[in-house]
């Protein structure tokens, strides 16, 4: 795909929807971080239900570590893994409190060294929280790249480098919201809605659905 191409794709994403932003319900960047936590194998509803209860009752390290593990559980229960993401987020919220002050660092490698906090979670705070141009590559994120042959990769890393790469500065902030909405609603894994979808005469997909 060329770059004339990109920009086109990008574009068009952007003009339809140019204030993107997570689905996943929040207020601060502590919030968010414990959304993004909890969401890996899980549905966005199904998060913000979640967290629809337990944010009002404790929303700060401190809070969720009065909580205690079992009452934690007691808020998460309908969400996969909870059990693992129980602990994670424990121990997240301990460190949050010994070593950051109870806030969530604006810093990589100090996100990374959470317990369940990979180079995914950390690129998805540091970019819905606090703006930097990082791009987060999930699986809808990955296929939509390939599918389109917007930025080709064999891995989720790859494609994010590919991405860092080819999307220009003005897009980058906002591009992974764009590719996530448009794989979660349009480019759909099973049966992709090409003829609904905006980038349609744009994409290189062979395979299209009509």
């Amino acid at each position: 795909m060329n770059k004339a191409k990109r920009l086109e794709i990008l574009t068009r994403l952007r003009d339809d929807n140019p204030n993107p932003t997570t689905e996943l319900n929040f207020t601060t960047p502590f919030e968010l971080l414990i959304a993004v936590l909890l969401s890996a194998q899980a549905t966005d509803v199904g998060v913000n239900k979640a967290t629809a209860k337990l944010y009002p009752v404790a929303n700060t390290p401190q809070a969720i570590l009065d909580l205690g593990l079992d009452g934690l559980k007691s808020y998460i229960k309908t969400i996969g893994l909870f059990n693992t993401k129980a602990v994670n987020t424990m121990k997240t919220c301990q460190m949050l409190v010994d070593l950051h002050g109870g806030e969530v660092p604006e810093n990589r490698a100090a996100l990374e060294a959470l317990p369940g906090v990979g180079r995914k979670t950390a690129n998805v705070v540091l970019n819905t929280a606090f703006g930097w141009p990082t791009i987060a590559v999930d699986t809808h994120i990955y296929r939509v790249s390939n599918r389109t042959k917007l930025a080709m990769g064999k891995t989720v890393d790859d494609v994010e480098q590919k991405l860092l790469k080819v999307v220009p500065k003005d897009f980058k902030v906002d591009v992974h919201h764009w590719l996530i909405l448009h794989g979660r609603y349009t480019c759909v894994a099973r049966k992709p809605k090409c003829g609904a979808c905006i980038i349609e005469d744009l994409c290189e997909f062979k395979d299209k659905v009509e």
